[in-house]
């Protein structure tokens, strides 16, 4: 959803928003998650939660091809800066999380969140801070479900914010 807002943003027409939303969407979610599920159910990695860190490392970089894959592609075809600097925090978000990640296991779910909810304060004004509820909520849920610790989430939650979001800020 979150490459479906920025694109509504930057251009305020539905088959341009369709077009970079999706496109985001396809390569940096979608796709990967296509991976992910099948490398679970084909017994490569524990589950499409890939709890095993050590599991992570072709998931991870099937993450960062596709999504640089997209990011070449909004570039090459000329999308609007926003939708491009969404994906461009994306993939700094995957390098910085993924070297946390080599040595202890931050919560990329958190991560993802804190970013886009930094996204929407910057791109829709400061209402959107609400949206901070969501963000402790997925970090609860992460602790609940025993797939992290609440350090695990609020170093993610954090890390999405204040390097995706703050690099967002700075950026657009």
């Amino acid at each position: 959803m979150l490459p479906l807002a920025v694109a509504w943003a930057a251009t305020r027409q539905v088959l341009p928003t369709l077009s970079w939303g999706l496109l985001v969407a396809l390569t940096s979610s979608i796709l990967p998650m296509v991976v992910i599920v099948w490398g679970a159910r084909s017994g490569r990695w524990d589950g499409h939660h890939v709890r095993n860190r050590d599991g992570r490392l072709i998931p991870f970089l099937v993450l960062i091809v596709l999504s640089l894959l997209g990011l070449g592609l909004l570039v090459v075809l000329s999308a609007p800066w926003p939708v491009i600097a969404l994906d461009v925090i994306m993939v700094v978000i995957l390098f910085v999380a993924g070297a946390i990640t080599t040595r202890w296991k931050v919560s990329m779910h958190a991560a993802v969140c804190g970013g886009a909810a930094v996204v929407l304060v910057v791109t829709y004004g400061p209402v959107w801070w609400l949206s901070l509820l969501v963000v402790a909520a997925v970090a609860w849920s992460r602790v609940r479900i025993n797939d992290h610790t609440a350090a695990q989430v609020v170093v993610g939650s954090v890390l999405g914010a204040v390097v995706g979001g703050g690099l967002f800020a700075l950026i657009v």
